[in-house]
C-alpha cells in the first residue's frame, strides 16, 4: 500500500461533477478523471501527515464554521498546464485560512502548496501533470467556455477529506459544516 497523502475539498452537486467528467473524458490524455472527482481543494497535503493529528482541529473549525454559497465560474488557466474553473465565495478563502492555520504546516510547503495569501480557489479540468499536452489544454479551455458555463451557485454544507491509496484519490470522510 501507497505511503497515504490527504486533501480536503468542497465537492459541487453531483450533476455538477457527472457533467464535468464526462467534459474531461473527452480527451484521452486526459487521466485526471481517473485519478481524483472533481473537487474544489480547500486544504492541500501540506501539514495533513499519517498521523492525523490534526484531524480533530479541522473537525473542531467545520463544527462552527456557517455553511456558505459558492459560484462556479469562468475558465482559467495556470500559465499553460492547467485548465480550471474559477470560484467565487469569499468565505472559502475564510474557511482556508482556519484550517491551514489548525494545520500549521511547514511556510515553506505551503508555498510549494500556494497557500494562505497564494490561495486561488478552483476546479481543475486538465492539467499537464496528469498526461495533456498544451494544444490539448487550449482546446479544452475553448470547449469548455462553450460547455461549462452554466452552473447555478450551491450551497456548501460539508467538506471532504481525500486519501491516496493505490494511485487514487478516495473519500476518507465527509466532514459536516454548521447549518444555516
Amino acid at each position: 500500500m501507497n505511503k497515504p497523502e490527504y486533501f480536503i475539498a468542497i465537492i459541487p452537486p453531483k450533476e455538477y461533477t457527472e457533467k464535468i467528467i464526462q467534459f474531461q473524458k473527452l480527451w484521452k490524455n486526459n487521466s485526471l478523471p481517473y485519478t481524483v472527482e472533481p473537487h474544489i481543494t480547500l486544504k492541500s497535503q501540506a501539514g495533513l501527515e499519517n498521523g492525523m493529528n490534526w484531524l480533530d482541529p479541522v473537525k473542531a473549525i467545520c463544527k462552527v464554521f456557517s455553511s456558505f454559497k459558492l459560484t462556479i465560474s469562468g475558465v482559467k488557466t495556470f500559465g499553460t498546464y492547467v485548465v480550471y474553473l474559477s470560484i467565487i465565495s469569499a468565505e472559502i478563502y475564510e474557511l482556508h485560512r482556519k484550517i491551514v492555520g489548525a494545520v500549521a504546516p511547514d511556510p515553506e510547503l505551503s508555498k510549494k502548496y500556494f497557500e494562505l495569501d497564494l490561495y486561488e480557489p478552483h476546479l481543475t479540468l486538465g492539467l499537464s501533470e496528469f498526461g495533456m499536452s498544451g494544444d490539448e489544454l487550449m482546446n479544452m479551455k475553448e470547449q469548455a467556455k462553450r460547455h461549462l458555463n452554466s452552473f447555478p451557485p450551491f450551497i456548501v454544507k460539508r467538506v471532504r477529506l481525500f486519501g491516496l491509496e493505490n494511485g487514487k484519490y478516495q473519500k476518507i470522510e465527509d466532514i459536516e459544516l454548521k447549518q444555516i
